[in-house]
């Protein structure tokens, strides 16, 4: 089995780990240069993104090749899914890519302009009790696409609408550097876009997943958002390492 992610904080990757076999970051497949792959199973694990897929896992289903009688898609979410799976399974369609298991995953929400991650920590969301459900359908090679609803879809239109309309929003420019800042340069390391250079502090190339590793993942919490719930509070996954975050996007 070949398990595909993308992570920015270590919540896709600690649950792309829990369904074992070999591990593909999906930065790092479209930096390199084979684009084909066949397996028994396959699955795509990432978070969501506006409702939708962050543009980088886009990029990438647009470019392979995927070939197996099971490809399964677990999208992490923290709040609200909305009609994110449904819009998954299409976009793969429309890129001969076939799925045959999608459904979402409750967790912390790591969105800086609007959740507090002190808050979130202290919010059941029964994710453990649902990855095991996740597991063992996977494993039984279950078919399954997650249900919407009417007000889903037009929710996750109307944000991936609003997206297209605004190019500007959720860029680089909302970020800021402080002088606490010691030039360490994890914010270059675990940046999925190769976005970020240092001289004599972070500089932003305008080309921003808006992922937030630098600003969650920043040592001094020098890097911070010009409007965010809590500029104190920052998120790694507890299972996943900085060098792991590194490894996969570096």
């Amino acid at each position: 089995m070949k398990v595909f992610y993308f992570t920015a904080t270590g919540n896709s990757l600690d649950i792309a780990k829990r369904f074992g076999g070999e591990l593909y970051s999906i930065p790092k497949v479209l930096k390199g240069n084979q684009f084909h792959f066949e397996d028994e199973k396959i699955g795509l694990v990432f978070p969501c993104y506006g409702f939708a897929a962050p543009n980088i896992v886009r990029e990438f289903i647009e470019k392979v090749t995927l070939k197996s009688p099971y490809i399964f898609v677990i999208m992490t979410y923290g709040n609200k899914l909305a009609g994110g799976v449904n819009w998954l399974v299409r976009f793969a369609k429309q890129n001969s890519i076939d799925i045959h298991y999608a459904d979402g995953l409750l967790m912390i929400d790591n969105y800086l302009p609007i959740f507090d991650i002190n808050k979130q920590k202290l919010k059941e969301k029964n994710t453990e009790r649902n990855l095991s459900r996740l597991l063992n359908d996977v494993n039984q090679g279950k078919r399954f696409i997650r249900k919407k609803t009417f007000s889903d879809s037009l929710l996750t239109k109307g944000v991936q609408y609003f997206y297209k309309k605004n190019p500007n929003f959720n860029t680089d420019k909302d970020f800021s550097v402080g002088a606490e800042c010691n030039q360490c340069g994890t914010c270059v390391k675990v940046c999925p876009r190769d976005n970020i250079k240092l001289n004599n502090k972070p500089v932003y190339g305008g080309n921003c997943e808006f992922c937030l590793a630098c600003i969650n993942l920043c040592p001094q919490k020098a890097i911070r958002l010009k409007k965010e719930s809590n500029p104190n509070a920052r998120f790694r996954n507890e299972n996943i390492t900085l060098k792991e975050i590194i490894a996969a996007n570096e």
